[in-house]
Formats: structure tokens, sequence, C-alpha cells
């Protein structure tokens, strides 16, 4: 069964490899058999296998009547094929939906940028998506709000998040309590 754009494997991680990269290029230049791919790669005949097979999985070579051969098509589909459309935050800027895909994936943090104008410009986008203006919150409920934010693998934690907007004014807090204010630092628009 051939591997269809869905589904396969992206080809640049497939040839990422040192070793399947060699053993396309030998394929690409005429080897016929995973023997030959190695011969002309200068790769153990094993590994020549192993990479033949994790390619034609993949979709780059393919096994035909008259052996291995590059599958120009598969590789022309991939890029004709339209790039992914990118999100649109709701901010209704160019530059700030530029920054929040950068930093903002799936609707969690990837991680937080490092300069502080634009660590100032996510921020304030969690918050504006996480708490109505005025509404009281518990710190319970601000740390579960906030934790939906946190991809599994990103150095971001609810308590960080929670803290910046405390620090940057995006949340107050008083007596364990809450509360987006109505106007906050920057709220104006995006930060240059």
């Amino acid at each position: 069964m051939s591997p269809t754009p869905s589904d396969a494997p992206d080809l640049t991680r497939l040839l990422a490899d040192g070793t399947r990269a060699r053993v396309f290029a030998a394929v690409t230049l005429g080897a016929r058999t995973a023997a030959e791919a190695a011969e002309r790669a200068g790769v153990r005949p094993e590994e020549a296998v192993r990479a033949v097979r994790r390619l034609v999985d993949g979709g780059a070579p393919a096994r035909g009547p008259a052996g291995l051969a590059v599958a120009y098509d598969r590789f022309r589909e991939a890029v004709r094929r339209p790039a992914a459309p990118a999100v649109d935050h709701g901010t209704g800027d160019a530059s700030t939906e530029a920054l929040l895909g950068t930093f903002v994936r799936g609707g969690r943090l990837v991680r937080l940028p490092a300069r502080w104008d634009r660590k100032r410009q996510v921020l304030r986008h969690v918050a504006e998506r996480s708490f109505d203006v005025g509404v009281d919150h518990p710190e319970r409920a601000v740390d579960e709000r906030l934790a939906a934010w946190c991809a599994q693998d990103s150095p971001v934690d609810h308590v960080t998040l929670r803290r910046h907007l405390v620090d940057l004014g995006h949340l107050e807090r008083r007596d364990g309590v809450y509360r987006r204010p109505a106007a906050t630092p920057g709220s104006a628009g995006p930060a240059s």
C-alpha cells in the first residue's frame, strides 16, 4: 500500500538520517537494489536494507518491476500541497498574529518569548482569552485555566504564567482572589 500525504512520514524527516540520505542518493543515481545502494553509498548491507525499508514505507523511492526508483511524483505532490492555513488568534494585527503563531500552537504555549515586549504581548493574549474583565477567580480556578495553556513538554507551567500575569498587571491579586483589570499595561495595541 502506498502512503498518502496525510499518513506518510515527512520527507524531510525521512532524509534527515545520514544513512537514509546516502542510500536515497544511491537510488537516485541508479541503484536498483538494497545491495547496490549499500555498495554505492558505502554503508553496510544491513543498514542499507533498513534504510530502503524505511524510505519505501515513507514513499520516497518506490519498488517497481525494475527495482527501486525515486518516486518523483511523491516529491512534486509534497511541494504542490498547500501549506497549513495560519491560525487566526483573533487579534486583528498581522505582527501580533505572527508572534502568537510562533509561541502558541494548538491553543497551547510552546514557550515564552525571551524579549519582555513580546512576552507581554503573548501573556496579554493568554489573559484576554482566559479571564473576563472584572470577574473574581480563586487561585485554583486561575491555575486550572492557565494549566490548559501549558503544553506537556513545554518549559512553561501554570505557576510561571500566573506569576508573570500578575507581575505585568494582566491579573490583579488580592487575598488569594484574582481579577483581570479593565485596563492593563499595553492593552491599547501591540507593543513595538
